[in-house]
């Protein structure tokens, strides 16, 4: 089927969203007040989650931690309120679809999203800056909360042209075609600015001398499948400024294969038992969604970062000596047990989204995956494997800073398996009991009825059950 080419996309983001809706509920002007959205009970090595367009006019990055901010300048520091942030998101979507249908909009994050203006055009008798405007005025007149704007013939060219050239306009509205692309965008650097390239293809893209599409365009397409494998196809089309794929597509797309990934970076950094007692909790409040889900699954994984202070000296009977290492990278592992992968000094790619450490997460890492032998929602025999893959891919002799569990090829109930081994009538009564505490948080919040690890010191569950996306609610 030939495309349509007469296509009009307007990404919109607003602007350093969580700091301005903190100013707005204070009647601050975001462009004039220095405030920072960070929680200032985790300590100044916490991240600012947002800072307002005064902060980054006196050089503050976005996503800098406390203390990287020069203590010279004066500012407000607003504690995150993560459920406050969704409802005013929640509200902006519904001033977009006063002018545009649900079906031609595509919600990206919180603070952002895609909408095919296409037919908008002609029914309103506007051009796609005016009508972008028309948009953005009336969150600004009803929120007082600023927005930029990308708008092109395809998805991607809307997203680079809001990532890039909408920040140097001065009416925050950025536009691209193909051609246009070319020419503004070939050159650009760090090519980390681009959407869809992180810093670890960008390492593998540095390698063969790449630093920007026009390299990548240049670039003989056997090697970026050599580096990408089928994910060079994303990058090629993305060089010439192509993008296939429309909203309506998004929309009724639906996975062959399914997954579920629960992970959090610790307040600091944990020995290997304290550390092992969160991944008991996650693996407990990964279980009871696969169970409030109705599904099983047969694949899990495990992601544990170290903490980047020196390993600790500890004695010979700590349970690491039973094995150590890890290769894996969350979700997405295909080691079985792993190898422990140590890094260099890290080295830090400055662009438009802020300070970056370059070749991806980095740091020392452990972790690995497992195939099960049966498809199952027990937390008897999830919690043994975790346990398994625990204690044969984490180095017990280094401090531990994050924590991701995943559990994959998730299919309905009706698709459980079971071996000789099992007892199904203590598996149903098993599964019984974790719908009656599903049913019991449900009603009275998720700290009602919790397990005796949530109350060992290290343990971060209730604190975790208080929050929204890792932040206070």
């Amino acid at each position: 089927m030939e495309r349509d080419e007469t296509k009009t996309y307007i990404c919109i983001d607003l602007k350093t969203f969580y700091a301005s809706v903190e100013c707005a509920d204070r009647g601050l002007d975001p462009f004039t007040t220095n405030l920072v959205v960070a929680d200032p009970t985790r300590g100044e090595s916490t991240i600012c989650l947002a800072v307002t367009p005064a902060m980054k006019a006196l050089g503050v990055r976005n996503r800098c931690r406390v203390f990287d901010i020069p203590h010279d300048i004066p500012y407000i520091m607003a504690k995150p309120r993560m459920r406050h942030y969704m409802e005013v998101s929640a509200n902006i979507y519904g001033i977009y679809l006063r002018y545009v249908s649900p079906q031609d909009i595509h919600p990206y994050s919180i603070d952002e999203c895609f909408i095919d203006a296409t037919p908008y055009l002609k029914l309103y008798g506007t051009d796609a800056r005016s009508f972008a405007k028309r948009l953005m005025e009336a969150v600004r007149k009803e929120t007082a909360i600023c927005a930029t704007a990308g708008i092109g013939t395809n998805l991607f060219l809307a997203k680079v042209a809001l990532d890039i050239t909408a920040k140097h306009v001065p009416d925050n509205i950025g536009e691209l075609d193909e051609e246009s692309f070319r020419r503004q965008i070939w050159r650009h650097r760090p090519i980390t600015d681009i959407w869809g390239i992180g810093p670890g293809i960008a390492a593998r893209l540095a390698a063969h001398g790449v630093y920007d599409l026009m390299g990548v365009a240049a670039l003989n397409e056997d090697v970026l499948y050599d580096e990408l494998g089928v994910n060079a196809e994303y990058l090629i089309d993305h060089a010439f400024g192509r993008e296939p794929v429309t909203i309506a597509e998004i929309q009724a797309y639906r996975p062959t294969e399914t997954s579920y990934v629960n992970g959090q970076v610790l307040p600091r950094d944990y020995r290997y038992e304290d550390a092992h007692i969160v991944l008991k909790e996650m693996v407990d409040a990964s279980v009871l969604e696969l169970v409030d889900r109705q599904q099983v699954c047969d694949h899990i994984s495990l992601y544990v970062g170290y903490g980047h202070g020196a390993a600790a000296d500890w004695s010979a009977e700590s349970p690491g000596e039973r094995g150590f290492g890890g290769g894996a990278r969350g979700h997405a592992a295909r080691t079985e047990t792993g190898t422990t992968r140590l890094s260099a000094a890290p080295s830090y790619i400055v662009g438009e989204h802020g300070t970056r450490r370059a070749g991806g997460r980095g740091g020392a890492h452990g972790g690995g995956s497992r195939k099960l032998a049966v498809r199952t929602n027990s937390l008897r025999k999830l919690m043994e494997e975790f346990d398994r893959l625990w204690s044969e891919t984490v180095d017990a002799r280094r401090t531990i800073r994050r924590i991701n569990v995943g559990l994959g090829n998730l299919l309905p109930e009706d698709f459980a398996t079971c071996d000789l081994f099992t007892d199904q009538e203590a598996e149903g009564r098993e599964r019984d009991l974790q719908r009656a505490v599903l049913a019991v948080k449900d009603k009275f919040g998720k700290n009602a009825l919790i397990r005796g690890v949530s109350l060992r010191d290290k343990a971060t569950g209730r604190e975790r059950n208080e929050q929204v996306g890792g932040h206070h609610a």
